[in-house]
């Protein structure tokens, strides 16, 4: 380890095992001192820490989880490409001051013989994300639960920008009972609207380029919709505005904003738009409310 990540190291308490887990969480409960979590897989940018400096405005205390979840990559996604940047991680945590890291192995999470599986239903199966991939939410609650019950934390900080997992995340703590409260974070964008992701640093030159599209047509398809403009024709608008952009398009969709089900105006209650599409091989998730 070099000097300066030992000095880092010094700031922020890293935990590998559940011992040293369980030791610091609970010397922060013996002094009464609340509890925030934010679930991350690194690779973290000014998206993630605007939810850790929301968590930290809720909580005494702060843990971040870093793990590359392997339960929510089918076998032809990118888990082995999934960007890993913990020295990175571990300065800009530092710099925020937060009080613990939960940074387990896979065998510590999936140790051999593991054979328990969260199944959501309900917003997981809305025919969004979980139609291009429906493994994602058995793995996404599966992790999310065991985060829970290691970290038993009294808030849990989500990014709006996953929408559906945002969701998902908020049933399943709702039909389980779980002790902690589901903070929602807004999205964090650059300056020219593209919400900030660690996958945006697949994107080409030219590819990053086009994509702030699918921002500026969710905006202006909302403001649509506003003004009484009927639901399917602005979608359909939308599609071909994506399509002529050069994405190819998993969906653009209008959803109720709790339950995520179909709407066909805004009589039907608060309306969510939904849109995922590709550049190239980079998949890129957006969302905005009406």
């Amino acid at each position: 380890m070099t000097t300066d990540l030992k000095i880092m190291a010094q700031r922020v308490f890293v935990a590998r095992n559940l011992a040293a887990l369980r030791r610091r969480l609970a010397a922060f409960r013996a002094a009464g001192e609340t509890v925030a979590l934010v679930p991350t897989m690194g690779a973290l940018h000014e998206g993630h820490l605007s939810l850790v400096r929301l968590a930290q405005r809720k909580a005494d205390r702060v843990t971040v989880s870093v793990f590359v979840n392997p339960s929510q990559f089918a076998p032809h996604e990118d888990l082995a490409a999934y960007p890993r940047t913990w020295t990175s991680d571990l300065a800009a945590l530092s710099h925020l001051k937060v009080d613990l890291i939960w940074a387990p192995t896979v065998g510590v999470m999936y140790p051999p013989g593991f054979a328990t599986r969260v199944a959501p239903e309900g917003p997981a199966r809305a025919g969004l994300e979980d139609k291009f991939r429906p493994h994602f939410f058995g793995g996404v609650a599966t992790v999310v639960a065991k985060l829970f019950l290691q970290c038993a934390p009294d808030f849990a900080v989500f990014g709006e920008k996953d929408f559906q997992q945002l969701k998902v995340v908020t049933q399943m703590v709702q039909d389980l009972a779980m002790p902690v409260r589901i903070v929602p974070g807004r999205t964090m964008r650059d300056r020219d609207g593209l919400a900030l992701s660690s996958r945006n640093a697949y994107l080409t030159p030219e590819q990053r380029r086009v994509a702030p599209t699918l921002y500026r047509v969710l905006r202006e398809s909302a403001a649509d919709i506003r003004h009484r403009r009927p639901i399917a024709t602005v979608l359909g608008r939308g599609r071909k505005a994506i399509a002529r952009a050069g994405f190819s398009l998993d969906y653009l969709e209008a959803r109720h904003a709790d339950t995520l089900q179909p709407v066909r105006s805004l009589k039907d209650g608060s309306v969510r738009l939904l849109v995922a599409a590709r550049l190239g091989t980079t998949r890129l998730i957006d969302n905005v409310g009406v």
